[in-house]
């Protein structure tokens, strides 16, 4: 698109003909492709500089690494180079690899293309979206979610113009969000056309990639899971809010909002269901009657506990925190003088407990019934679904879900036995069968726990970061013992 008014480089024209080389640009981008053209004025609109020198850095590089190897693309990166160097010409052309927020992940090219790519930003760490740089392959591809390819003077940024450069988003399967841009970028007037196809199909091959690992993921869920969609209108559902199974069948490959144990979500028929959690996966379950609450309890881990009531989130104190968890673990009720022995032990008195049953009907309304004490409502608790998933054997499942103890600070003897009791089978499955993603995730929310660091460094392949991150902590829990 480049016009033959306008001199190679307007640097070396005097100031009246360098305006008129650019303006001869803007000229022909303006009047030429459609999407150039749109993409121009969506630059324009966020401010960006046509004068700019390079794009913002947007990862520290100390991070690039860690940001690299959460990103779903990691473990595809082999196929994905392989793919594109077999036809992208290896002497000239760049490959980058972005995340949905444009920022680049990997960046491979000759050295000489790559000291270009420096100078204008075009490495790990800095962002290509078009709001901050304009147009460019990049940037234009995650805005409209279509392929896009940009040529030379097509680039609203005139230091980007000696490039031209196609891109192409992936879509998580999963999601049905753009998490990547996969570009080839070159310093000439244009890139040869097999290129530009070949970007677009490297992104769809990844796609279908991504689609069978999903595939796979969710027929484990089934395979876990599906016994408890039986009856009552129920859904098993992924934690991004795809339907996997249900009760009707019908409803199987839709989406609901994505769900949050103990709230409610609207069914594809109207009606509304309880968000249960099972680790991996939700279960929804149609309510009875659009009357009857729901309460989830979250006591587990060191934030404050909280109930949500329909979705709605309410703080507790450690007292009422300490309560409800009895009258969930106790659902046909407990008398005065129980409520009193768990939560006190022998010194205790009913009318203590009758006066924060009181304030805690204040905050929960009659959901809190009396003789006995009880919750009139579907009751779901994070630590009673921890001890279901122990019970059923998924440790994964259930490490997951353990942020930590359960009302540390309680020192109620009943709210003790409980805490030591769902610890310790955590922690025995855990030994004897917890592989080593459940035995990391167990380090990061336990006190320093030596056979369970022991056993990590043991299981950690050589190499493995968080192998040396297991030794060192274990060295310096023995230190201090």
């Amino acid at each position: 698109m480049r016009s033959s008014h306008v001199c190679d480089n307007p640097a070396n024209c005097d100031r009246r003909t360098a305006v008129l080389c650019e303006a001869a640009v803007m000229a022909s981008v303006l009047t030429g492709r459609p999407p150039i053209r749109e993409s121009w004025r969506r630059s324009l609109a966020a401010g960006v500089d046509p004068d700019m020198s390079a794009a913002p850095q947007a990862i520290d590089a100390a991070r690039v690494a860690d940001v690299r190897s959460a990103h779903p693309l990691d473990r595809h990166l082999p196929q994905l180079r392989d793919t594109l160097r077999g036809v992208a010409d290896a002497t000239t052309h760049l490959m980058v690899i972005t995340d949905g927020d444009a920022r680049v992940l990997w960046s491979e090219g000759p050295s000489d293309v790559r000291r270009c790519a420096d100078s204008v930003g075009l490495i790990e760490g800095f962002r290509w979206s078009e709001e901050v740089i304009g147009t460019n392959g990049i940037g234009t591809a995650l805005s409209t979610g279509a392929p896009a390819y940009v040529r030379a003077t097509e680039h609203l940024v005139r230091v980007l113009q000696p490039w031209s450069c196609a891109g192409a988003p992936i879509v998580d399967p999963d999601t049905g969000q753009v998490i990547a841009c996969v570009d080839i970028s070159a310093t000439v007037d244009a890139l040869h056309p097999a290129v530009v196809a070949l970007v677009e199909a490297a992104a769809r091959l990844t796609e279908a990639c991504l689609a069978l690992e999903m595939n796979h993921r969710d027929e484990c869920l089934r395979a876990r899971y599906m016994r408890h969609v039986r009856g009552d209108t129920r859904a098993l559902v992924t934690t991004t809010g795809r339907i996997l199974a249900a009760d009707p069948d019908s409803w199987r490959g839709g989406r609901v909002v994505v769900p949050e144990a103990g709230a409610r979500v609207a069914l594809p028929d109207g009606r509304t269901a309880v968000a249960e959690t099972l680790g991996q996966a939700y279960l929804l379950r149609a309510t009875g009657s659009e009357d009857r609450c729901s309460l989830t309890l979250r006591l587990l881990g060191d934030e404050q506990p909280c109930a949500l009531l329909d979705g709605r989130r309410i703080p507790l104190s450690l007292r009422h925190a300490e309560l409800l968890a009895l009258l969930a673990l106790h659902p046909s009720g407990l008398t005065g003088e129980q409520s009193s022995l768990y939560i006190y032990g022998d010194e205790g008195n009913p009318v203590t407990v009758r006066a924060e049953i009181h304030r805690l009907r204040g905050q929960l309304g009659n959901i809190v019934r009396a003789k006995p004490y009880r919750l009139d409502c579907d009751v779901e608790a994070d630590f009673l679904t921890v001890r279901r998933l122990l019970a059923a054997g998924d440790v994964a499942a259930a490490v997951r879900l353990y942020p930590g103890p359960l009302l540390r600070r309680s020192e109620s003897p009943a709210i003790q036995a409980e805490r030591d009791e769902l610890a310790a089978q955590l922690r025995r499955q855990l030994l004897h069968r917890g592989d080593a993603e459940a035995l990391w995730c167990y380090a990061q929310v336990a006190d320093d726990d030596l056979e369970i660091l022991a056993t990590l460094a043991g299981v950690l392949p050589p190499g493995d970061p968080r192998r040396v991150s297991a030794q060192l902590r274990r060295d310096r829990a023995l230190r201090d013992d």
